[in-house]
Parts: C-alpha cells; sequence; structure tokens
C-alpha cells in the first residue's frame, strides 16, 4: 500500500481511545486504524494517557441508570474489533471488508447487494445502534463526481478502494477526510478504478447541482 497521506484529525483519534464518539465514526476510524500504524500508535499513547488519568481519580457513586448505560456501551463497543497495535498489518485478502465493517455490511466486497442512485452511483446504508450517527458505503464510478456539497455537521469517510480528489487533496486506499460545516468540497474519482468508500456522518449533507435532490432523499447523509 502506498504512505497513507489523509488521517482521522487528532480530536477524533481522542475521542475513539476514549469511547467518546458514536459508533458509527468509531467503525470508520478502526477500519483506518487496521492499516496505518501511525495512528494505531497515537490511539496507543492515548489510551495510555486516559489510564494513567482514570488511576488518580477518587471513586464517587453511580448515577441512576449509570450501570445500564454502561453495559449498553460494552455491548455496542463488543462489535467493533479493535485494531492490535502492531506496526506490520498483516496480508489480507483483497476481497475482504475491513473487520470493523464486517458486522454491518457482510465480510466480502463481491457479496455486497449495492443499491443504483444515479447513473455510477451505488451505495449501502447500514444502521450504526446505540446513540446515533448515519454509515454508509459509496461507490462511484471511474472519473465520475460527485456534487459539489458542504456538511451540516461532522463527517468522516475513508477510501476502501480506488482514490479521488478534490480541492483538499488526493485521496487514496487507506485515507481518511476528517470533515467539518466548514468544509465545501467536490470529489472527482480518478481513471481506472471504482471508488469505494466508506462514510460516518451525524447530519445530512448540503447538496447543490444537478444530481443533488436525488442523492439527498436517497442518500439522506
Amino acid at each position: 500500500m502506498r504512505p497513507l497521506q489523509h488521517h482521522p484529525d487528532p480530536t477524533t483519534l481522542l475521542g475513539y481511545a476514549a469511547g467518546a464518539i458514536p459508533t458509527a465514526f468509531a467503525v470508520v476510524v478502526a477500519a483506518h486504524l487496521e492499516v496505518c500504524p501511525t495512528c494505531r500508535a497515537a490511539v496507543r499513547d492515548a489510551e495510555h494517557t486516559g489510564a494513567r488519568l482514570v488511576e488518580q481519580q477518587e471513586g464517587a457513586p453511580l448515577s441512576a441508570g449509570a450501570r445500564e448505560a454502561l453495559r449498553a456501551r460494552l455491548g455496542i463497543e463488543a462489535m467493533l474489533p479493535r485494531p492490535a497495535h502492531r506496526d506490520v498489518a498483516p496480508v489480507r485478502d483483497p476481497d475482504l471488508l475491513p473487520a470493523s465493517l464486517q458486522p454491518f455490511f457482510g465480510a466480502r466486497y463481491s457479496t455486497l447487494r449495492w443499491r443504483r442512485v444515479v447513473p455510477g452511483v451505488h451505495y449501502l446504508r447500514a444502521e450504526a445502534p446505540g446513540d446515533g450517527g448515519g454509515l454508509m458505503l459509496l461507490r462511484t464510478a471511474p472519473g465520475q463526481g460527485i456534487p459539489m456539497h458542504s456538511h451540516a455537521g461532522h463527517e468522516v469517510t475513508m477510501i476502501l478502494r480506488g482514490a479521488y480528489e478534490d480541492a483538499l487533496g488526493r485521496f487514496g486506499a487507506g485515507d481518511v477526510a476528517d470533515l467539518d460545516e466548514d468544509v465545501e468540497h467536490q470529489p472527482v474519482t480518478t481513471a481506472g478504478e471504482a471508488c469505494i468508500c466508506v462514510a460516518a456522518t451525524e447530519a445530512p449533507m448540503r447538496f447543490h447541482g444537478w444530481m443533488a435532490r436525488a442523492l439527498q432523499s436517497v442518500l439522506r447523509l
């Protein structure tokens, strides 16, 4: 794999390490950690720091419902494989999705049942349990663009296959676009291979252009 150029924001990695980001976002971050030793090291350091801080805290009585909330959270997190903190990732079957995506979409790219939005654009949605956030796979044909859009909230997108380019640069397999409401962009996939990405969002995108109505109503991103 080529060297990764784009990573989750440090605050997103800290939130992941602390278990403080929505499940959909944790799924995408976990997929990136499978292929990024730099971010695995950052998460490991954050976890160690957090453990030391917890050790220094004095105990306090649990609030009403705290045990039930903790059990629910642990049940959700059990669904998310935590990437091992190793520096060399194992050789993977190229047909396998990242481990964190498999509970939501299935194990293999070859068995995905894509739904067509418009010519050249297909998608799959999944429900991330517990704390909201939308989770979606999106496949865009080579050389095709997604209409200009902005974001009503936080979005984290990881490229799984292929690549796209926009005003922020080139994003290839393993790269992550960690975006907020201040970003407006128009990704265009590169030639030769369809671009497949997984996106976690907390609010619908705001599209502009001819494809906007179809994308907005069907994807509801």
